[in-house]
This record gives structure tokens, sequence and C-alpha cells, in this order.
């Protein structure tokens, strides 16, 4: 059985924490786990000998290294199980779906062109599901896990709000659980982003990140303390919606339309660099009210309007105590954000709760 528990919070079992050492270093040692970890030389050597058991670690005794007149030390790296990891990343137009392994190498993947909102739930989950069977299609590995991220809020449920997508309450994790049979996580966007800098630090106690993600939809997510928590932000107009509802011209559709006419256009730029402005604005608020060590922002909003981050570091800055340096960092490409929170919603239980993913 699978142990509940937060989405991307941080290793607490003593295999998770081993898992999570050992995954990022090319080769590690029992010794050098007690000192990355803390625990107890006989509480490493247990959870050491679980995961081998499972295939998440592999002994190379052909690497082993004399110790003095102690025992020889076997140095330890991350095995290659044949089960692989789901992830889904939903979008407005456009739904990524992937196959990891645990390394978190991509070994399939493919982009299904789905406008959400015109499509009944079933209708999508259906597209969905189909296309991860085509992807599954002669591997003959089976499938451990599945992680799903949208935009908009999910409840602790599971129940997704995402206006552009028109979903209120959807449950798209109950019929993924159903028709597949594995544990299913479902976070948003936000959330996974913070997700995947905590599966890529170095440190069991990595630094405070919060994530603003601005696109067709606006959400935020911060680690706080073991847990990543949503961050509650109503800010409609800052969509894309909103800045073509605020533009008034109905030649203009999309974010790119916008961009486009802001090149011959005065008004369509002073509205495009407003938004960044009030962005910036929204993520100063923000970094006062959690004080993380690092801001990562992602999304359309950032990416497909070149001209758009200057004005909202600036705003930043400007609406930040002076003295203050807030770490700002750009995800610079839609197919890097989607990829990674794709991997890292797909990996999250497997990092978190190994060996209960091993017995599933």
């Amino acid at each position: 059985m699978i142990a509940s528990g937060s989405a991307f919070s941080r290793p607490q079992t003593p295999a998770a924490k081993c898992l999570h050492v050992i995954r990022l270093r090319e080769l590690t040692s029992r010794s050098e786990l007690v000192q990355a970890t803390g625990l107890s030389q006989p509480t490493i050597t247990r959870a050491i000998a679980a995961l081998v058991d499972a295939g998440f670690v592999t002994e190379r005794t052909d690497l082993t290294r004399a110790c003095g007149r102690g025992r020889p030390t076997i140095p330890l790296e991350l095995g290659e199980p044949r089960a692989i990891h789901a992830g889904i990343s939903v979008g407005t137009m456009s739904t990524y779906v992937a196959l990891f392994d645990l390394k978190g190498r991509t070994l399939r993947s493919v982009d299904i062109d789905i406008p959400v909102a015109r499509l009944s739930e079933d209708d999508f989950i259906q597209h969905v599901m189909a296309g991860l069977n085509r992807l599954r299609a002669g591997l003959n590995r089976p499938l451990a896990t599945i992680g799903v991220t949208t935009s908009g809020t999910v409840t602790g449920d599971g129940e997704v709000y995402a206006p552009n997508l028109n979903w209120r309450g959807v449950n798209i994790g109950a019929q993924m659980r159903e028709q597949f049979a594995v544990p299913v996580v479902v976070t948003s966007a936000a959330a996974a982003i913070v997700g995947s800098e905590a599966q890529s630090s170095d440190s069991l106690e990595p630094p405070t990140i919060m994530a603003l993600f601005a696109d067709d939809s606006i959400g935020c997510a911060v680690a706080a303390g073991a847990e990543v928590l949503p961050v509650a932000v109503s800010r409609e107009d800052l969509t894309t919606q909103g800045l073509i509802e605020s533009i008034s011209d109905p030649g203009i559709r999309t974010l790119h339309d916008a961009v486009t006419s802001a090149r011959h256009e005065p008004g369509t730029r002073a509205a495009l660099d407003d938004r960044a402005r009030q962005l910036g604005v929204l993520a100063a608020q923000l970094y006062e009210e959690h004080t993380p060590s690092t801001v990562v922002v992602a999304g359309s909003a950032f990416i497909d309007d070149p001209l758009a981050p200057a004005p909202f570091a600036r705003a930043v800055r400007a609406h930040t105590p002076a003295g203050t340096r807030v770490g700002l960092r750009m995800i610079p490409t839609h197919r890097e954000v989607v990829r990674d929170i794709a991997r890292a919603v797909a990996l999250d239980l497997a990092l978190r709760e190994p060996l209960a993913v091993a017995a599933a």
C-alpha cells in the first residue's frame, strides 16, 4: 500500500533518503550515505538491502575497494528496474505524455493536440489513456506509477479546478487508477516545478523554492518545510485571456497575435508590458510573504514575449525592500517546462515511497 502524503514532500523514510542521494551521484558508498543522510550505519545497511532487493540500487562488486583492515567498500549506483513511470502534462490545446525510467530518462513521448475545454471530461481522459497505451505498446515493461500535472488548482483529494480547461472538480486521477491499476498523483504545474527543483537538489534539505507559473492560468507553489504547498493566486486578469480582453482588439485571439501586433501597435506593447510589470508586483508580494531563496518563473507570459522578462524583473526589484536580492530564474522554453514537470510528477511516488511502489 502506498503511504499517504503530499506530492513532492521531502524524502522521509531511510530508503527514500538513500535513493535521493544515490540517484544524483554516479557512485556512492554506505559510509557516504551515513554522512549525507545523518542516519546510522545499521539503518543505512537495512535500507540499502531493501533497495537492492527491489532493484532500485545496484552494488558494483566489480569496483570493490579495500579499506585497510575493515570490510571492503562496495560502491553503489542507481539500478535500472524494468518498471516505468508515466508523466502527463495537461495544456489548454496540447497535452504531453511521456514514459520515463527511474533515472528520469525519456523513453517515449508524444504531444496530443486536444482542445481540452471543447471536450467532455470523459472524452479527454479517453484520448489521454489511448495515447498512453500507444506509447507503451511493444515496450513489454510494467507501468509502476502515473503522474498528472494541470493548470489551475488541485485539491488534496485530487480534484482539478482550471477555468481555462473548463474543469470544475474533475478527478482525472480516479479514472486513471481504475484504467491502469497503478498509483496516480495529480498536481498543479506550479507544484511540479517546485518538485522538479527538489528532486534535482543534491541536498535532502534543499533551499526554499517558489514557482510562479503564468500562462492560460496563474499558479504558484512553495516548498514549506518538508512539503510543497499551493499558494492561492486570484489574478485572472494576468492570464493570457485576461491580457487579450485588456487589449480589446477582435483580431487578437492568442498571445502570439498580441506579440506580433505589438511590433507596430504601441497600445498592444503597452498592455504586454503592463502585464509583465503586474506579474513582477505579484511575485514581489509573494516573495515577501514566503521569503524563498529562489523564485522560478515559467509559462508563456515569460517565454513567448521576449520583451517581458526585463519589466518583470524591474518590477520585482522595485517592490521588494531596498537591499533585498531576490533570486530569479526563468525556465526558458515551453518544451523544457512540460518535460520537467511531467518527469517530476511521474517519478514522485517512486522517489517518495520507493519500497511501497516496488511492492505494489
